[in-house]
């Protein structure tokens, strides 16, 4: 990733404290505000702008954790610069060096705010992704709860379609997928048991496809699909369509297969449902089969800080439904 000079100047100037409403560092105070990055980076005595500078410019040019994020260094040192412990000049919440760090954060596609936890965050402008590492398996913060909770009751309501196109599609554009194309329910002729078909490109610009087969409720293995919940033998059937039938790719102009597929249900993915699959597929389809339950997706939305559907937003009800449970109608 590269900023401009103009740009990068502009955040060189504020490590250093040559900018309003941050603390100026001498040599011994950058060394020591890099330390606090845990970083490696020893002032050498020159001139302490260019210098930094050319730190940053060092950072940028780590590999990108996913499409639309910075760095994972470099969106350390925006972080620590932005501590609202490090308050300059009477601008205690830190607004007017937001302002500040957002206007050459602007002019790259970025830009820096605090979020409801009082830390920093740096998202791309066009998609919302954050810069930030992902952990999926931390504390939560109150906010985070609440909308889990919220996550959890649109997942017991929506029908298999809003899973799809509210839930899914929206998670895997965040997540770098390309070219995601949802079939839909509407001609079972064409769907060849994929609900959702999708490409990644990786770092050496090789492409790898991916099908998606979603159910709304609990997989598990019982000897008949009952309610909301679905039958592996069903899954089964539709993953080996999947695997064995192609895509046409229009952007490449060429047919291909199905590299992976994802299962994927709205409750839980019972242990007897997996080991039940992987059992009567093959070792190279075994290999291709990869499994998001309920749980891995609030997991997902939570540590990406994704946004719900509008349908979630509305205020939690007193009681939630469990995932066996109907929904009144």
């Amino acid at each position: 990733m590269e900023f401009k000079a103009r740009n990068l100047r502009p955040i060189a100037e504020m490590v250093v404290g040559n900018s309003d409403w941050f603390e100026y560092r001498s040599s011994f105070y950058i060394t020591r505000f890099f330390e606090e990055c845990e970083m490696e980076f020893a002032h050498d005595g020159s001139s302490r702008v260019p210098w930094a500078q050319g730190v940053l410019e060092q950072l940028l040019n780590d590999p990108q954790p996913a499409a639309n994020q910075l760095p994972e260094r470099f969106a350390t040192v925006l972080r620590t610069l932005m501590d609202k412990r490090e308050a300059h000049n009477g601008d205690n919440d830190r607004s007017l060096a937001l302002a500040a760090l957002n206007v050459p954060l602007m002019r790259e596609g970025f830009e820096g705010y605090y979020g409801e936890d009082g830390l920093f965050y740096v998202r791309h402008i066009e998609t919302r992704t954050v810069s930030t590492p992902v952990n999926l398996y931390r504390p939560l913060t109150p906010a985070e709860t609440e909308n889990r909770e919220r996550l959890i009751a649109y997942l017991n309501m929506c029908s298999e379609d809003e899973l799809i196109e509210e839930i899914l599609l929206p998670m895997f554009r965040h997540l770098g997928y390309q070219r995601i194309t949802s079939v839909g329910h509407k001609d079972k002729a064409l769907e060849y048991g994929k609900d959702v078909w999708m490409r990644y490109k990786l770092p050496t610009e090789h492409v790898i496809y991916f099908g998606i087969q979603a159910k709304k409720g609990k997989l598990d293995s019982a000897g008949a699909s009952k309610g909301s919940n679905a039958n592996v033998a069903e899954i089964h059937r539709q993953a080996l369509m999947m695997l064995g039938h192609e895509i046409f790719d229009s952007d490449t102009n060429r047919k291909a297969l199905v590299d992976h597929a994802f299962i994927v249900a709205g409750g839980e993915i019972t242990k007897a449902a997996r080991n039940w699959l992987g059992g009567v597929l093959d070792k190279s389809q075994r290999s291709q089969i990869m499994f998001i339950d309920r749980e891995h997706i609030l997991n997902l939305y939570t540590a990406h800080r994704l946004e719900l559907p509008s349908k979630a937003t509305a205020p939690a009800t007193d009681r939630w439904l469990s995932e066996d449970e109907e929904v009144p109608f």
